[in-house]
């Protein structure tokens, strides 16, 4: 029966202690900006290859339009451009963490240069790369340039008290000029003057590093947005691989519905017409044995019908129709062979595949339970966030479960990931086993 979820939510971890240095003190020696800063600096010498190189593909591709090398040099420019891009992305890779995947490989129709040529034109990913030639090089400039010179002023200013008593300048003068018009001349005492310098250079220092996280926020921007795969080609990637997912998982279900079938239900069926036609020959010669033979065909058609409703059963039993998830995950609890506790907090009903999907998950991974955990006792846990259904699995059993290829879980895994859903197996060994699975909520 439904019942409020109570238990098994997974515990806040404890917060960490804090750093006795503000994070604002900090920042100016942290290794993450110095790895921008450096990205910045390098910017600039990068982008200015990739800008000439843009430029003199175009410019030669352009030239030699009006004969046909035109566009195989073109086709080969963006082939390089592409080239330079996967260098770009390890850069960001390594300097600001940034991972972005590499775009959709190139699909000739068919083999040979002219279809390669069309498949380099007809790719936007190559013309992003171009593009990013173009765009990137004003911006590394402009990065380039602000950086270099916010560090390096801050610093000089920051510095300038513990140095400024070297210049000789100061030996005969009575402080810093900071005005003049040929009669009177305003001066500032060189420590108040030091000191005023080091305040600008030490408030400049201490924002220098986000400074450097803007500056660099563009890059990671301009990297995501045209160096890496575009949003459609990377959910149509998806969605074949979860095409072929689905087609192979249904193909399997087939054949062990099929298998189930053929040596269960049919081989008893089998055995059970020809009963009945050795009791319909026997039945005017000896009335009772004939009887005892029906009687026996009674009992095969029994056990038939028990094999054919479990089959049902386990690919959508009629409770889970009619009743909803709750009472068909109690039902299919009762029927386990390890004591199991069932907690669903569900206010409505989600859409029928993804309840499907839920109850198929919670039977298999129950399964496995009883199979091979050597379990005491289990539990089973459902609830709803705001857009995904919750499944959680625990035992007290012996763990070293796993999503490795070639296992149980692995192919519920990828059951799971065909609707954009989430296996995760938490099993040391020794256990206890945890196993959560996220679906997106239908309703």
């Amino acid at each position: 029966m439904d019942t409020a979820y109570s238990a098994h939510h997974p515990t806040r971890p404890p917060r960490p202690r804090g750093h006795r240095v503000p994070v604002g003190l900090r920042a100016p020696f942290a290794g993450r900006t110095w790895r921008e800063f450096l990205h910045l600096c390098l910017s600039l010498p990068v982008a200015s290859v990739m800008f000439g190189y843009a430029i003199a593909v175009v410019s030669t591709s352009a030239g030699l339009l009006i004969t046909f090398l035109g566009i195989p040099v073109l086709a080969g420019g963006l082939a390089g451009a592409r080239g330079l891009g996967a260098l770009e992305r390890a850069r960001a890779r390594a300097l600001l963490g940034l991972d972005v995947a590499a775009p959709e490989p190139l699909r000739p129709s068919k083999p040979g240069l002219m279809a390669w040529v069309g498949a380099v034109l007809k790719s936007g990913a190559s013309w992003r790369h171009l593009l990013y030639a173009f765009v990137h090089f004003p911006w590394a400039l402009f990065a380039f340039v602000g950086s270099v010179t916010f560090w390096s002023v801050g610093w000089a200013l920051l510095s300038f008290p513990f140095w400024y008593w070297l210049a000789p300048s100061y030996a005969s003068l009575p402080g810093i000029q900071l005005w003049g018009d040929g009669t009177t001349v305003l001066y500032v005492s060189p420590t108040v003057a030091a000191m005023v310098s080091g305040v600008f250079g030490l408030l400049m220092v201490l924002a220098g590093p986000w400074v450097f996280r803007g500056l660099t926020q563009v890059d990671r921007l301009l990297v995501r947005g045209l160096l890496g795969p575009s949003p459609l080609a990377t959910r149509v990637i998806e969605l074949e691989s979860d095409r072929g997912v689905v087609v192979d998982t249904a193909a399997a279900d087939l054949r062990r519905i099929e298998r189930d079938l053929h040596d269960g239900a049919q081989a008893r069926l089998v055995a059970l017409a020809m009963d009945l036609g050795l009791a319909k020959e026997k039945l005017a010669e000896d009335p009772q044995a004939a009887a005892r033979m029906v009687d026996e065909a009674h009992g095969e058609v029994k056990v038939a019908l028990q094999e054919l409703r479990d089959l049902a059963r386990g690919i959508h039993p009629a409770i889970l129709t009619d009743r909803g998830l709750g009472p068909a995950l109690s039902a299919l609890a009762g029927r386990c062979t390890v004591p199991v506790t069932v907690e669903v907090d569900l206010d409505r009903r989600p859409a029928p595949a993804i309840e499907g999907i839920a109850y198929f998950t919670v039977s298999e991974l129950l399964q496995n339970v009883a199979k091979h955990s050597g379990a005491d006792r289990a539990a089973v846990d459902v609830w709803h966030t705001a857009d995904q259904l919750m499944l959680m699995v625990s035992d007290d059993g012996r763990g070293g479960a796993s999503t490795e290829a070639g296992g149980g879980l692995a192919g519920l895994a990828e059951r799971l990931n065909s609707v954009d859903g989430l296996l995760v197996v938490d099993s040391p060994a020794g256990g206890p086993t945890t196993v959560t699975a996220e679906l997106p909520w239908r309703g």
